[in-house]
């Protein structure tokens, strides 16, 4: 049962090429690992604790940091770029997450306006939260807490808790599919369910809206400036992918866990199979050590050119930032920016679009242009 009110993620669970069709077809030939159109380095500007979401806050000029222990703090970036914490944490809900496996305060967004703060976590007992807090200036009423939704999880893992305010003023909430391995209840294709699920909730009624379906551990997903959706999801034993949704394709959308992993089949029977499964736009093998894709957002800053609406992405294990670009065909396109983190778990932005890199070690790392 899920309640809803209103006023890193593992790969295989303990237990690279381009997409191909999960349909008929031949395979699509991999593009992957060109030269990046600009050469990128990757700076330290910062180190706190588990930084997981770095987000600008409309009508502030502070950056607001998410730490996965349970705090959330405003940054103030110096001139040389380093990022500085303001002060004492603005919100501290450290006595009611813990952050162990993949658990902790998983999501961080604004409204519109930027007077209302929306986190996400999993509490002391495991379960899925998302609370909204009313913004007083630069500082958090934690007297105005609410519960926005609430979902109980069978199992610590695949927990999901990436939050983002879509482009239709809705709050976006994506949900892994429950845990352990295998989604051994069908979670992820079970209408009856919100896990496994992309999730709407309107502000204005608190209705949560059921988008799509199909998801192992959206890890992470983001929308681009003409309303498609990108999304990072965390495969099971052999592959990680990419999805990429056109605006107007993603309500209804079956992205094919567990029938699926990848573009391959995987289980079969008890309706785990979809017949209209979105394939990948991209995917990638455990080869040379990777286990679990960390998805990023579209690229739409202005200092690294030429990866303008490129979708930047890496791996825990391995750590290398990556960009997918779509052709006019929809072909996928992955280039390796030749830059690694030590286990990424998050991308984060400024308020002019430029990319972070967030580090389960605790660092923050700016994405620039080389010279």
């Amino acid at each position: 049962m899920f309640l809803v009110l209103f006023g890193v993620a593992c790969g295989s669970d303990g237990s690279g090429a381009a997409s191909t069709p999960r349909a008929g077809g031949p395979p699509t030939a991999p593009r992957t690992d060109n030269a990046a159109p600009v050469k990128v380095v990757g700076t330290v500007v910062g180190r706190f604790d588990q930084p997981i979401v770095l987000t600008p806050r409309p009508g502030d000029d502070a950056l607001w940091l998410a730490e996965r222990t349970g705090t959330v703090r405003r940054l103030r970036k110096a001139a040389d770029g380093s990022l500085k914490a303001v002060g004492d944490p603005v919100l501290d809900i450290s006595d009611r997450t813990e952050a162990q496996g993949e658990q902790g305060l998983l999501g961080m967004a604004f409204d519109e306006s930027g007077d209302t703060l929306f986190v996400s976590f999993t509490g002391l007992d495991g379960n899925s939260n998302v609370e909204a807090y009313r913004t007083d200036g630069d500082a958090v009423d934690e007297g105005s807490r609410r519960t926005v939704f609430e979902v109980e999880q069978p199992f610590p893992n695949h927990n999901g808790g990436n939050i983002v305010l879509g482009p239709d003023g809705r709050l976006w909430l994506g949900m892994g599919d429950g845990g352990a391995g295998d989604d051994p209840e069908n979670r992820a294709q079970d209408d009856l369910t919100p896990l496994g699920k992309l999730l709407a909730i309107d502000l204005s009624t608190g209705k949560v809206q059921q988008v799509a379906k199909g998801l192992r551990n959206p890890w992470r997903f983001a929308f681009d400036s003409d309303g498609s959706l990108w999304i990072g999801d965390v495969g099971q034993n052999t592959t990680e992918e990419v999805d990429h949704v056109a605006a107007n394709e993603i309500e209804g959308a079956n992205f094919g866990w567990s029938g699926y992993e990848g573009s391959a089949p995987y289980l079969d029977g008890d309706g785990r199979r979809p017949d209209d499964a979105v394939p990948p736009v991209f995917e990638y093998g455990r080869d040379g050590g990777a286990c679990s894709i960390v998805g990023g957002f579209p690229y739409r800053g202005k200092e690294l050119s030429g990866l303008e609406g490129a979708f930047l992405f890496t791996d825990y294990c391995v750590g290398r930032i990556r960009a997918v670009r779509l052709d006019e065909g929809g072909d996928a396109t992955a280039t390796d920016l030749e830059v690694a983190v030590e286990r990424p778990m998050s991308f984060g932005t400024d308020a002019d679009g430029e990319a972070y890199v967030l580090s389960e070690s605790g660092t923050i790392t700016r994405l620039s242009a080389s010279g």
